[in-house]
């Protein structure tokens, strides 16, 4: 990068200026799933270090699943971190950047319950349509990951 080029590295919210009752109707949605998705991600991410949710019996290709990914010692604890972290970036109002962390999280949570453990899909299902409706909400912030890098 050379001295005359320079990159803005702020986070952009979409501007959601209310124009009638359409307006005010899409920040509602917005304000009401970034709220559900950032409460839902939390409460699961604090539910695997702490476990005062009990989980259901798990099919036995779930429950080897997860074996290997206890076994390697640090991808459950990452794995509910970045839960934590993403849900929190949701409820405090940072919506780009924390569907950017949850996307990968997102991915293998409806492909655990496609392959694995399909009685959860119906939650999977709604977590990953409100995730794509935010992303969606706030598209434009997305441009800058998407552009072809400058030199």
């Amino acid at each position: 990068m050379g001295e005359s080029e320079s990159y803005d590295f702020s986070i952009r919210c979409v501007d959601l200026k209310p124009e009638g009752r359409k307006g005010i109707n899409m920040k509602t949605g917005i304000l009401i799933a970034r709220s559900l998705l950032g409460l839902v991600f939390v409460i699961f991410g604090l539910n695997g270090f702490l476990h005062f949710i009990p989980q259901p019996e798990m099919p036995p290709g779930a429950i080897a699943f997860f074996g290997a990914l206890a076994a390697s010692g640090y991808m459950i604890p990452l794995l509910f971190a970045t839960q934590i972290a993403g849900g929190a970036l949701l409820l405090v109002g940072m919506v780009p950047l924390a569907v950017v962390v949850l996307a990968p999280v997102i991915v293998n949570i409806v492909a655990f319950h496609v392959f694995l453990a399909p009685e959860g899909l119906p939650l999977a299902i709604v977590v990953a349509g409100l995730a794509a409706f935010l992303a969606w909400a706030h598209r434009d912030a997305y441009g800058p990951l998407l552009s072809p890098e400058r030199s």
